[in-house]
This record gives structure tokens, C-alpha cells and sequence, in this order.
């Protein structure tokens, strides 16, 4: 189930919470704890994922164009894995408000490739504009049709 807000969305007790409405100091201790992702971006245009008050990952949607969307720095905890189909669920729900006919992802990860084919998501080619970088020269790019 899917309850939508102006600043965050809730699918069972996962919360999407844009990055900027999250409280400083969980989201500072989330960013510490992976140093890995682009701070400064997910501030400006990104979610924090948030289960039983602790946030356990991000992501970006981004427009390409009007109705295409690229989910980037997807990143949920090992810990909590298991509930990336959901995540993933919630994030086409979002992306579907956003009146996106097309959602593009890139996988570096066979069982996220695995998941993304159970949640017919289609192997693809990418755009030139997405291969310009060269961490997604080596992994599969997938996109799903939006209904």
C-alpha cells in the first residue's frame, strides 16, 4: 500500500523522504556511515529511505527528458536487502506522479539484475548522454515501461 504526501511517500512501514526534509543529524549519520555516496546531490535531488525510523538507503530520480527518468544511486543497506522489490515498487509508484512513461536504471549487480527482471524491467541499451561515464561502461542498463 502506498500512501502519498507532499514530501514523502510510505509503502508498509518503508518511507521515501526527499533528502532536504530529513532531519540533519540522521542524515548526517546516514552520509557518514556511507561515504561512498554523492552527498551534494541526494540534497538537492534526492530521497532518503526510511523503515522503523532509520534510514536505510537513497536514490535519485532524475528527468532525461519529459517523461524519462534515470534512478541513480540506488543504495539500500545489506542488511536490508530483502526489501529491495518493495523499494523498487515504491520508486516506479513515484516515478509514475511524476507522469514518467520510462524509468531508466543501471545495474552493476547480478542480484539486482535478478530482481529487476522479476519486476519486468527490460534489458537495455543505454543513451549516449548515460555512457559519458565510465562507472556504467560495465553492468546492464534495464529500463521499465511506466502504466
Amino acid at each position: 500500500m502506498l500512501n502519498l504526501f507532499p514530501n514523502h511517500e510510505e509503502v508498509d512501514k518503508v518511507k521515501l523522504i526527499q533528502t532536504e526534509e530529513v532531519a540533519e543529524a540522521k542524515r548526517e549519520l546516514f552520509f557518514t556511515q556511507n561515504n561512498h555516496l554523492n552527498k551534494e546531490q541526494l540534497l538537492t535531488d534526492g530521497y532518503l529511505v526510511e523503515d522503523q525510523e532509520q534510514i536505510i538507503g537513497c536514490f535519485m530520480i532524475e528527468p532525461l527528458q519529459k517523461d524519462i527518468y534515470w534512478l541513480k544511486q540506488l543504495y539500500i543497506s545489506q542488511a536490508e536487502a530483502r526489501s529491495l522489490p518493495v523499494l523498487l515498487e515504491a520508486i516506479l509508484t513515484l516515478a509514475k506522479q511524476k507522469q514518467a512513461k520510462k524509468v531508466y536504471v543501471f545495474s552493476h549487480q547480478p542480484m539486482v539484475d535478478i530482481i529487476l527482471d522479476a519486476l519486468q524491467f527490460h534489458e537495455t541499451k543505454a543513451t549516449n548522454a548515460m555512457m559519458n561515464d565510465e562507472q556504467y561502461r560495465h553492468g546492464k542498463w534495464w529500463t521499465y515501461q511506466v502504466s
